[in-house]
């Protein structure tokens, strides 16, 4: 028998009973906070923002999933139980939909579609010849899964593509820049700007006005990692001055995005609601599964956050 507590406010614990139990034919999937059972049962926990200091309470726990890409709502919790293996999700379709995102909004400011729809709502027939994709610049923020991935098919695509990380990266095609060293240099060349770091305390706040002060003036910016990652005062003084053309934020601090928030109504940002990339049961459950039998074999799951790292 392979006990599971799942523990998810915003996702159907059905579903995704049915996806798990296709691959492990005897789970047990037991629902916080109505269906725990004998905590003492408990062998993995599935989770998205667990109640603080909850994860604690089962003893014989073998490891803690987390249900998206991101891990920092399970850092968040400082009584997270030691040396219980973190697991973050890496997911084909995750990794396809983030890439599938970022390219859209990377093409959509290249070929300056933003321009096209402020000329649609004054019936201004103008065309705008684009640079070359070997011209436009385009600097991603984090090179995990998710950033590696964009960044080979923005590569594929032609365009001057660099990263940076806190640690060195090698991507083909890409000239990457790491740590506090290489992050002015990185933000000098770079024409958009893409977010899909892990936050951190680190992290926190790295969009800035400091930060913002580097990039070339009518600079564009991708935020699709965490809300936490913008000063949103930074960001809006910069849009206002120019020094940033426009924004597409997927993720705010906190969600949802107050309904009285300026970006809703500025003429410069493009938001959307926390779906650059969703995870998907029916192909998240296979690799959930796959590291609940390797741990079940004595084998170490894949993708282990490092805890003190943050990611």
């Amino acid at each position: 028998m392979t006990t599971l507590l799942f523990s998810s406010k915003g996702d159907n614990p059905e579903l995704w009973r049915s996806r798990l139990a296709k691959h492990i034919p005897d789970l047990d999937f037991r629902i916080w906070p109505t269906d725990i059972g004998d905590k003492e049962e408990i062998e993995f926990a599935l989770a998205w923002r667990p109640k603080l200091g909850e994860l604690r309470n089962y003893p014989n726990l073998k490891a803690i999933f987390s249900l998206g890409a991101g891990v920092d709502h399970l850092m968040r919790d400082p009584n997270l139980p030691e040396g219980i293996p973190v697991v973050r999700l890496v997911d084909p379709d995750l990794t396809r939909g983030m890439t599938e995102y970022v390219t859209h909004w990377v093409m959509h400011y290249h070929r300056g579609f933003h321009v096209y729809q402020a000329r649609q709502a004054e019936n201004k027939w103008k065309q705008n010849r684009y640079p070359l994709p070997s011209e436009r610049s385009v600097g991603i923020l984090g090179l995990g899964v998710l950033g590696s991935d964009a960044a080979n098919s923005l590569v594929g695509l032609g365009f001057d593509v660099a990263g940076w990380s806190r640690s060195e990266k090698n991507i083909e095609g890409a000239k990457c820049y790491f740590g506090q060293d290489g992050l002015v240099p990185f933000l000098e060349r770079t024409e958009i700007l893409i977010c899909l770091l892990p936050l951190t305390p680190e992290t926190e706040g790295i969009i800035n006005a400091e930060t913002l002060a580097h990039l070339p003036d009518g600079a564009f910016a991708i935020n699709a990692a965490r809300g936490a990652h913008i000063v949103d005062d930074d960001l809006l003084a910069a849009l206002g001055s120019g020094k940033v053309a426009a924004a597409t934020l997927d993720v705010f601090s906190p969600e949802p995005l107050a309904e009285d928030h300026p970006y809703w109504s500025h003429p410069n940002v493009t938001v959307t609601p926390h779906i650059a990339s969703l995870t998907n049961a029916t192909t998240a459950a296979g690799e959930i599964a796959a590291n609940i039998k390797r741990i079940q074999a004595g084998d170490p799951p894949l993708h282990i956050v490092d805890v003190k790292g943050g990611y």
